[in-house]
């Protein structure tokens, strides 16, 4: 019991002895940690800003475009053939959406923070966050192997924006 008193002392000793090396704070080195710390969640908020304003801008499109295909199909007057071509750019629609979250969640498990992806007619948009000396070849390829391997798209009909905060 004795011996565990002694560890104790010894500890707590080491523990002041430890927390008094380091002496008062800095007020202006305080002062600098809490302005990188502001500008580094600035940064981070004005970067998820980007990417929500680009996922509901993309939704909104695709909302509307489908409601006027909906109604196109719906018209009494449509023929059958324009039906067909409705239904079919609905089902279009429906196979890009699912694609492109399928290919955010894939990047987003390839440790990017954020991207949104755009399928289009003929390319295949992706932003992504890039730090000021924009993406490493590694991130760009991981990108471009994701892309190929999730589409029947080439690497020529992928573009690549690099989102910098």
């Amino acid at each position: 019991m004795l011996a565990v008193l002694v560890f104790v002392g010894a500890a707590v000793l080491l523990n002041w002895s430890y927390n008094n090396r380091w002496g008062e704070p800095n007020a202006e080195m305080v002062l600098a940690e809490d302005r990188g710390i502001a500008e580094a969640q600035a940064k981070q908020k004005n970067d998820l800003e980007y990417f929500s304003e680009a996922r509901l801008t993309r939704q909104v499109s695709r909302d509307e475009a489908l409601e006027l295909l909906q109604s196109a199909a719906s018209a009494e007057t449509a023929s059958q053939e324009t039906i067909d071509t409705a239904m079919s750019a609905i089902s279009a629609m429906a196979a890009s959406s699912m694609k492109e979250s399928q290919i955010e969640n894939l990047l987003l498990a390839k440790d990017f923070t954020d991207c949104v992806v755009y399928i289009g007619n003929d390319k295949v948009t992706v932003a992504v966050p890039a730090p000021e000396e924009g993406l490493s070849e590694e991130s760009v390829a991981r990108i471009t192997d994701t892309i190929l391997n999730e589409t029947e798209y080439s690497a020529a009909q992928l573009n690549i924006i690099e989102v910098k905060g």
